[in-house]
């Protein structure tokens, strides 16, 4: 098994915990009596321990190693699933969520992408780069579609086995942690050829590079804030209140959307070759999120699911376009800094907008962090537009 291989696995086993803890987390913390609130509380505990973490392999990773600091992450992520097992007080929950860096969002969005982001380009080609990372995001919206399917567990114990509600989701937290184990396992396959070449000392970037990252990575904080209005566990919870939708019929929903957000990927790569990188980001991310602004004024759960399936089709087309935009524009021995930089401060507005978006759901109204969200994704499109049409990409150049 190739390095390649060993990262693709443990991507794919990392994407399917996400994808079925996205859905369950906010349904499991209802099943506690969790207030919308307190379900904002935890699940921004949780993506406040993963910005952490991204900042420490953002600075460290590369003089750590980035084999053992792919083990560290997986490893404390699996403990802190077992964790959430043995407490339901809602300030013990939060320090598990924060310390096992649970992810609420449904996407995998943890620290260990700094890291896998950082080598992908060192082993293709600079015109296979975008494919690369499609074929990448791709395999993770499998395993998050996989994942979505796999939140019906719960269902399946109680009318199969017999066993009590609250029983039934604690089986899938535990099926949570035993994925995220067996992607640690896969690491210890890793070699040496993963490691950086040289260790870049922390922020010492070129002039043009910090310029580059600073105007970006602010943009990204905005993006990723607005983000944090639409994690997961929060839309299902939407889904669940708003249209009584039960959990299988969530599953099903959210297996269907990262199944869309896979197939859009090789689009992504298909219509950047063609109309360039910030382009692609900005003219598919602008539909979808009037899409979404259209779901909560849907009649019926269908008409709902159908608007949040199109946007699922295009909202996920700016990722592979990112990622392959943030590698190209800064120097191979930047890539680590540059990653994990504008993945910390993506982390950093998924971390806090939780936070409002239980508040405003349970003082206003549920639909509140939907319309905010996508309101601001509009904002932030505009602006990367202005921003960045004119800095291309050496293969656009």
């Amino acid at each position: 098994m190739t390095d390649r291989h060993v990262i693709l696995a443990a991507t794919f086993l990392r994407a399917l915990a996400t994808g079925m803890m996205g859905v369950l987390l906010g349904l499991y913390l209802e099943r506690l009596a969790y207030t919308p609130t307190e379900i904002g509380l935890v699940i921004g505990a949780g993506l406040a321990g993963a910005a952490l973490s991204a900042a420490v392999v953002t600075f460290f990773g590369d003089a750590l190693g980035r084999r053992r600091s792919l083990l560290i992450l997986s490893f404390a992520a699996a403990v802190g699933g077992f964790a959430l097992l043995a407490s339901v007080n809602l300030w013990v929950v939060c320090g598990v969520a924060f310390l096992g860096m649970l992810n609420g969002m449904g996407r995998d969005r943890g620290a260990a992408l700094v890291l896998e982001q950082a080598i992908q380009p060192g082993i293709v080609a600079p015109e296979r780069r975008t494919r690369a990372f499609a074929s990448y995001n791709v395999l993770q919206d499998i395993g998050h579609a996989l994942g979505g399917l796999l939140a019906a567990l719960p269902t399946l114990m109680r009318s199969l086995f017999g066993i009590g509600e609250l029983g039934s989701f604690q089986v899938a937290i535990a099926v949570y942690a035993v994925l995220l184990l067996a992607s640690a396992i896969l690491y210890l396959r890793l070699t040496a050829t993963v490691e950086a070449q040289s260790v870049k000392p922390a922020l010492q970037l070129a002039p043009h590079s910090r310029k580059v990252l600073w105007r970006i990575s602010t943009l990204f904080a905005l993006d990723s804030f607005a983000g944090g209005f639409l994690g997961t566990a929060l839309l299902a919870y939407f889904f669940h209140m708003q249209f009584g939708a039960s959990e299988t019929a969530i599953a099903l929903l959210f297996f269907l959307a990262r199944a869309a957000n896979a197939a859009s990927h090789f689009a992504a790569a298909w219509l950047a070759a063609r109309i360039g990188l910030v382009n692609t980001m900005v003219f598919t991310h602008i539909p979808s999120s009037l899409l979404l602004m259209a779901v909560p004024f849907a009649p019926t759960f269908s008409i709902a699911a159908l608007l949040f399936l199109l946007r699922e089709c295009l909202v996920e087309m700016d990722v592979p376009t990112r990622q392959s935009y943030v590698m190209a524009v800064v120097r191979p021995e930047e890539r680590t800094m540059a990653s994990g930089v504008t993945h910390l401060v993506r982390m950093g507005g998924w971390a806090v907008a939780p936070l409002l978006a239980g508040p405003l759901m349970q003082g206003l109204a549920l639909a509140t962090p939907l319309l905010v969200g996508a309101g601001l994704k509009i904002v932030y499109d505009i602006a990367l537009y202005r921003a960045f049409r004119h800095l291309k990409p050496p293969e656009e150049r």
